[in-house]
C-alpha cells in the first residue's frame, strides 16, 4: 500500500505540470520565458527555505547548485528553445526519450541492471506520446531536435543524481535548496537574452502564484520525494502523464479536438506507465511467502 501511495503521489507532479502549457499561454505574458521560469522557480525556493529553516551545508553547495541547473535552469532554457523552434508535439516526443536515457544513466550512476520489460514500456510510451501530439506537420528544426534532445539529457541526469545523492534533509528541504539554486542561475541567463518583463496583471499574478507555488513548491516536492523511494526508471516513466494531462486540459478547457488516434496513443502512454512500475519495481519490494514456524520439538526423557 505505501508503494501505491509514493507512485500516485509522484505521479501527480508530472500530471500537474502538463497545466503549465495552458496557464502559460493563456494566463502569461508572451515572450518571456525565462524570467517567467526565474519567477516561478526562486520565489517557491525561498518560500520553502523559510518553512523548512535548512540551508545547505558548504560540502552540498556544489552537488546542490549541479542538481539545480539540471532539473531547472539548463532544463527549462533548453525547453524553451526546442518549444520556440519546434512544433509542441515534436518537443514533447523527443521529452518523452528522457525515459530510456533514465534507464541508461541509471545503469551507469546506480548500477541498476537494465530490464527488458523497462525498455518495452519506455519504447512504447515514446510512442504513445508520438501518437497522442505528433501532427503532419511537424518540422524538424536541428537547432530545436538538438535542444530537445539536450533537455531530455539534462532532466534524466537530474533525475538520476538526485536519487544518488540524497542529503541528511527532507525531500521538502531539498527541493528547496535546488529551486533557490535553479531560480539563481537563471537570473544571468534572463537579464542576458530577455527584455524587461511588462507590469503584470491579476491573472498574470494568478498564472505566475498556480505555476509557482503548485507547479513547482508543491509538485517538486512530490517529485524528489518520489525519487528517494522509487526506482528512476519507474519515476521517470511518470513523467509521461504530462502531455496527457495537457492534451485532456486542451480539450477540456480549450475545446481542442480529440481524434481516435490521439485518444489510442493516451492509452498506450496510460498503459505503458503502468507497465514501467511493474518492470522497474525492485526485487527486494516482491512480497515473499511466510515461513512456516515449527513448534519447537519435544525434551527427551532419557530412560530408565
Amino acid at each position: 500500500m505505501k508503494h501505491s501511495s509514493d507512485i500516485i503521489l509522484t505521479a501527480l507532479a508530472p500530471a500537474i505540470w502538463g497545466s503549465t502549457y495552458l496557464v502559460t499561454t493563456e494566463m502569461l505574458p508572451a515572450g518571456y520565458p525565462l524570467t517567467l521560469a526565474v519567477l516561478r522557480a526562486l520565489p517557491a525556493g525561498l518560500l520553502l527555505l523559510v518553512l523548512t529553516r535548512a540551508l545547505p551545508p558548504r560540502a552540498w553547495l556544489g552537488r546542490t547548485f549541479l542538481l539545480g541547473a539540471l532539473n531547472f535552469a539548463v532544463f527549462w532554457a533548453l525547453l524553451f528553445v526546442a518549444a520556440y523552434r519546434l512544433p509542441g508535439g515534436v518537443a514533447a516526443t523527443l521529452g518523452s526519450l528522457q525515459a530510456l536515457m533514465v534507464i541508461v544513466m541509471a545503469r551507469g550512476w546506480l548500477g541498476t541492471r537494465i530490464r527488458a520489460g523497462a525498455v518495452v514500456a519506455a519504447l512504447a510510451g515514446i510512442s504513445g506520446v508520438a501518437m497522442l501530439l505528433l501532427g503532419p506537420d511537424a518540422e524538424l528544426d536541428p537547432v530545436g531536435i538538438a535542444a530537445g534532445l539536450g533537455g531530455a539529457a539534462s532532466m534524466a541526469a537530474g533525475t538520476v543524481l538526485s536519487r544518488k545523492w540524497q542529503p541528511p534533509v527532507s525531500a521538502l528541504s531539498f527541493t528547496a535548496w535546488q529551486l533557490t539554486a535553479g531560480g539563481l542561475l537563471l537570473i544571468p541567463v534572463a537579464l542576458v537574452f530577455e527584455p524587461a518583463l511588462p507590469a503584470l496583471t491579476l491573472v498574470n499574478l494568478a498564472g505566475l502564484f498556480w505555476l509557482g507555488l503548485i507547479g513547482a513548491a508543491l509538485t517538486y516536492w512530490f517529485w524528489f520525494r518520489g525519487l528517494a523511494r522509487l526506482e528512476p526508471g519507474a519515476a521517470s516513466m511518470l513523467g509521461m502523464m504530462s502531455p496527457v494531462t495537457a492534451v485532456i486540459l486542451g480539450w477540456f478547457w480549450l475545446g481542442q479536438a480529440l481524434t481516435p488516434l490521439q485518444m489510442f496513443g493516451a492509452a498506450i502512454v496510460l498503459g505503458s506507465v503502468w507497465a514501467g512500475q511493474l518492470a522497474n519495481r525492485p526485487a527486494s519490494s516482491t512480497p515473499r511467502p511466510a515461513l512456516v514456524q515449527r513448534p519447537p520439538a519435544a525434551p527427551v526423557t532419557p530412560k530408565a
